[in-house]
């Protein structure tokens, strides 16, 4: 089953099918709470069903090329990760942009790191009188083993153009994504801060190359992934508790704009 409904739907749908022994994938986000999300992790493990979610950019060919070079510490100590998802569209009426856009970026920046957020902060504003954000700034403080992470997502309906901008900045290499580009998405930078004695550093600027990923589109590879698990029973690389993962870091951000403080997960 495939389930490209309002969100408020997702659950009573996807738990009548998972209950009726159906495979199901669902686009983001899971659900809008964390308690239905949860839910269904829950029925999918019960049931032996495969739920996923349509989180496309894990299927990215640039995200893999990301998350390699993290992983293999090309990048060094990652530093900062800033992520801008919007652009002038239709909003969508069934959840504001923060679950409507930003969630791409979110989980994204889950999967990069290889780990959920210890504290959200969020900004945000309702400037159509909906009820709900149309621009949303998110703030996430990660722990790796490597130390720590921040990173921002910016989202909106407003900002002229298209943006889907990923910058990745390390102590050893930094790399600006534009996954709105079909091939040349990535430009790495050399970039570099040395100690030159008490507070003062020196910002030595490094080669510049352009990274080429192999063309392909990220909603066939999730689809033809849907269908590989389906037929193997593997785990999808978007699995439903990557879905919960992901609304639970927005239903924090949501509870950060009520309290004004950062929430820790």
């Amino acid at each position: 089953m495939v389930v490209v409904t309002p969100a408020q739907t997702h659950f009573p749908l996807c738990k009548e099918f998972l209950e009726a022994g159906k495979d199901v994938f669902v686009e983001k986000p899971l659900t809008l709470s964390n308690e239905e999300s949860k839910g269904l992790v829950e029925v999918a493990a019960r049931k032996g069903r495969i739920l996923q979610v349509g989180h496309i950019l894990r299927f990215d060919p640039a995200t893999r090329w990301l998350r390699d070079a993290i992983a293999n510490g090309d990048f060094g100590k990652v530093n900062l990760i800033r992520g801008h998802f919007g652009g002038f569209k239709r909003p969508r009426n069934d959840s504001g942009v923060m679950f409507a856009a930003g969630i791409h970026f979110v989980d994204l920046f889950n999967y990069l790191l290889g780990a959920l957020p210890k504290s959200v902060t969020a900004i945000h504003h309702d400037f159509f009188g909906r009820g709900m954000d149309d621009v949303a700034l998110v703030s996430l403080e990660y722990e790796t083993q490597h130390g720590k992470t921040w990173a921002t997502v910016e989202s909106d309906y407003f900002i002229p153009g298209k943006f889907r901008e990923v910058i990745v900045c390390g102590d050893k290499l930094s790399a600006v994504c534009d996954y709105n580009s079909s091939q040349y998405k990535i430009k790495t930078y050399a970039n570099t801060h040395t100690p030159a004695g008490g507070n003062d550093f020196k910002a030595t600027e490094g080669a510049v190359t352009q990274i080429e990923c192999p063309p392909e589109e990220p909603l066939l590879a999730e689809l033809r992934a849907f269908i590989g698990s389906i037929k193997t029973r593997a785990t999808p690389r978007a699995d439903a508790q990557s879905g919960y993962d992901a609304v639970r870091v927005l239903n924090a951000a949501l509870e950060s704009v009520k309290t004004g403080k950062a929430v820790t997960l």
